[in-house]
């Protein structure tokens, strides 16, 4: 079956990985990604499908009205799969009206988009919203966020994404706009821009840098293989009830500390190093403001409905991560000075 969709934010570490799995798996689809290229937005992640025939890249900032409609025109989707945020909760606290922005807004607009486009046929249309486990604030030592847990945001950060959760449900109550959600716990794996935790600190463990932890190191996350999160938004987009929202979560709680510490020895293992040289590296720091002590996800919907589980454990998906930053130093590189930015002048605007 032939369609033609929208993913928003195609060139980040997410969403290039959805776009990957898209391309490549629905031949019959034409994929159109539609990303602002803001400083995480690297289109060298999608190199390898950047010719294909039924892949198309679109500079877009979602919060321009005018061209996103412009964009529903040319391309008249079948279906938007939405992961274009701002995600950094550092930043956020910097910058929470940037967050704003790109969240709330940007949501906003492209949910008009799809109304106004689809109003008169709505059949085989979805818009999807891909959303966070940190809308529901912070747990104690027990429980889990279920789809039915109250949000509870505490960053600028969760604050937006919680404000464009609620839009994609009103737009759903409101005018039967076809939405499903899903709300997914802490990814990890390639191509991730190297100002979050592990990419970061593989980064600096390799260059003898300080490892930075927030505090003690106490906080904990649930981690999820980002392969695994691009297949349950295949799985969810193609077969989730409408109106419906998902948690995606990898099973896979670890204290910040201990995370850092495996991987540690992860690292002296790969570049050889004694055991123990690179946990000399780690260097507590400020606690970060109003840092959530715990996020953990339950998926029993999502794996008893849908069928999907996650394909690995966080030691197997932790190796293979480190295996590629070190293989690909010079996409590091690239990320780490900026020059990554560079591609998309040299790719597209020549053409």
């Amino acid at each position: 079956m032939k369609k033609t969709l929208l993913i928003t934010g195609g060139a980040g570490f997410i969403g290039s990985h959805v776009i990957r799995l898209f391309v490549n798996k629905y031949p019959a689809y034409t994929i159109v990604n539609g990303d602002a290229l803001t400083y995480a937005g690297n289109l060298e992640n999608l190199a390898d499908v950047k010719d294909r025939p039924n892949y198309i890249f679109e500079k877009v900032d979602i919060t321009d009205e005018n061209a996103v409609n412009a964009l529903f025109e040319k391309y008249q989707f079948d279906g938007v799969i939405h992961l274009a945020a701002e995600s950094h909760v550092d930043r956020s606290i910097l910058d929470p009206l940037a967050f704003i922005r790109t969240n709330v807004l940007g949501t906003a607009v492209l949910l008009n988009a799809a109304r106004k486009y689809w109003k008169d046929n709505m059949e085989n249309k979805r818009f999807y919203h891909v959303s966070t486990d940190e809308v529901f604030g912070s747990l104690g030592e027990e429980g889990f966020f279920t789809e039915e847990t109250a949000y509870d945001p505490r960053s600028p950060y969760s604050a937006s994404k919680a404000s464009s959760d609620h839009f994609v449900k009103a737009y759903y109550h409101t005018y039967h706009l076809p939405v499903v959600l899903s709300n997914c716990s802490n990814n990890y794996g390639s191509n991730h821009f190297p100002e979050k935790l592990i990419p970061l600190a593989i980064h600096n463990i390799k260059n003898n840098k300080p490892v930075p932890v927030y505090g003690k190191g106490e906080n904990v996350r649930d981690w999820l293989f980002v392969e695994d999160h691009a297949r349950a938004i295949d799985t969810i987009f193609h077969n989730g009830r409408l109106g419906e929202t998902y948690n995606i979560g990898g099973f896979n709680e670890w204290k910040n500390i201990d995370l850092i510490r495996l991987l540690c020895q992860v690292m002296d293992r790969k570049l050889g190093r004694e055991d123990g040289t690179s946990e000399k590296l780690i260097t507590f720091v400020k606690d970060r403001a109003g840092h959530d002590l715990r996020y953990a996800i339950d998926a029993t919907k999502l794996n008893k409905e849908l069928g999907w589980a996650p394909s690995l454990q966080f030691e197997e998906g932790l190796e293979k991560t480190v295996d590629w930053y070190l293989a690909n130093e010079e996409w590091l590189q690239h990320v780490t000075s900026g020059a990554y930015q560079q591609y998309y002048n040299e790719q597209y605007q020549q053409r």
